[in-house]
């Protein structure tokens, strides 16, 4: 009976330690948007660190992308907001991002697997080292081609090292042998021309990171698109079909068969892998190349915390937990995502269901993204890169439709950089 009662009281006592430490426990709130399943992967995974640490509770509410865009900067303006949250616009949310790296285990970790995407929330000054996000989706821009066209045209991919002309050439010759609408499209984006400007030597920094944006580079490859549309080697209707800087895509007529080549990016392969199927053969191929190189433009998505959290310890250690190798590779792997891992870059990440020609374009996208060029880089790093981008557009479609020449519309092109860059007060 003594026996009975103390183990009695010893459950009783047990039950109300748990109790205690979850009454105590540390509440953290992780806001989360998705294109895909990456607030589901990541409840999945944090649902492994509550286990390991049972005094951390972590509760992941999803919301609209446009509540990201809109809301949340407004709750961090007045100080408040959640404890942590996945974002896109880096540079615009990085005043209010907390910097971890005293909190973390192994700095050198981070720096030596995501260092080149830290830089992005760094707007401190050249001294800033601060570790204020994880990537955990990067996008990579580049190209798709549908190949059962070229086979049934019987005309030869050109290689990895292709230029620019060379594609234009053999995408035309394609669509001309089987009678396809577009030869080649561009999503109508200052973000999808950056690559090939840059690939075609556009520096878009001096030396002192002030904004050049029209430089020889830059105008060589403009006039060559600006002809391409005049022409017909690109559908013309992508850019001159819209005003200012909307955006608009070409994806519906790569899955409708009536695009040869089409430059956009790795965002489009899970929809592409769904929506074409079967249908045609398609590829991603490397991004093609100029006398600056051969690169796309990095983007994609990021884990933050906050300044204003008042747990800063915890929310370290939940971000610190999210970037191991192990976890990170099966987040990755379950929302079909080009790591930003660079460990895992060179090792490669197993997509569990995902059919070969999504594993082939994904593993395509991960080569490219280890070849993105330091410009590129600084380009979707700096902060008032979407006055460049919303530029770019706006202008060079002026150009396309015939509103202004090219001269002209490269003048208004710096002149609306200059004029945004001063309004924002940042020299850069």
């Amino acid at each position: 009976m003594v026996t009975r009662m103390l183990l009695a009281g010893c459950t009783a006592l047990g039950a109300l330690a748990v109790s205690t430490s979850l009454a105590n426990a540390v509440e953290l709130r992780f806001q989360c948007y998705q294109d895909g399943t990456e607030c589901q992967t990541w409840r999945e995974e944090i649902a492994k660190f509550e286990k390991q640490n049972p005094d951390i509770k972590v509760t992941v509410d999803e919301v609209p992308y446009k509540a990201i865009l809109e809301s949340l900067p407004v709750q961090l303006a007045g100080g408040s907001g959640p404890d942590l949250a996945r974002v896109s616009d880096l540079g615009g949310l990085a005043r209010y991002m907390l910097d971890i790296r005293q909190y973390v285990d192994d700095a050198d970790y981070w720096e030596k697997n995501f260092g080149d995407e830290l830089k992005w929330t760094r707007v401190n000054g050249d001294g800033d080292n601060g570790i204020y996000n994880l990537p955990d989706q990067l996008t990579v821009t580049g190209p798709f081609i549908n190949k059962t066209l070229f086979d049934q045209a019987g005309v030869e991919i050109p290689g990895d090292k292709a230029t620019w002309d060379e594609w234009a050439e053999a995408s035309k010759k394609v669509a001309d042998a089987t009678q396809t609408p577009y030869p080649m499209a561009m999503d109508r984006s200052g973000h999808r021309f950056a690559g090939p400007a840059i690939s075609y030597g556009a520096k878009y920094f001096d030396e002192s990171g002030k904004p050049i944006t029209v430089d020889k580079g830059f105008a060589d490859f403009a006039k060559k698109f600006v002809d391409w549309n005049e022409t017909g080697v690109m559908a013309k209707d992508v850019w001159a079909g819209s005003g200012g800087a909307t955006y608009q895509d070409a994806s519906q007529e790569f899955i409708n068969a009536s695009l040869v080549f089409y430059m956009s990016g790795s965002w489009q392969v899970a929809r592409f892998g769904k929506e074409i199927a079967d249908a045609f053969d398609w590829e991603v191929v490397s991004p093609p190349c100029g006398e600056g190189g051969c690169t796309g433009i990095p983007g994609g998505a990021s884990v933050v915390g906050f300044k204003h959290t008042e747990h800063p310890e915890e929310v370290a250690k939940l971000l610190d937990f999210m970037a191991q190798e192990d976890v990170y590779a099966d987040f990755i792997g379950k929302t079909r995502a080009i790591p930003a891992h660079k460990g895992l870059q060179e090792k490669g990440v197993d997509y569990p269901g995902a059919t070969e020609n999504v594993k082939k374009a994904l593993a395509a996208f991960t080569q490219a993204a280890r070849n993105l060029t330091p410009t590129a880089f600084e380009f979707q790093g700096y902060k008032n890169n979407r006055a460049i981008m919303n530029a770019t557009v706006a202008r060079l479609t002026q150009a396309i439709v015939g509103e202004s020449t090219l001269d002209q519309a490269l003048q208004r092109i710096d002149a609306d950089v200059n004029e945004a860059v001063k309004a924002s007060g940042d020299a850069k």
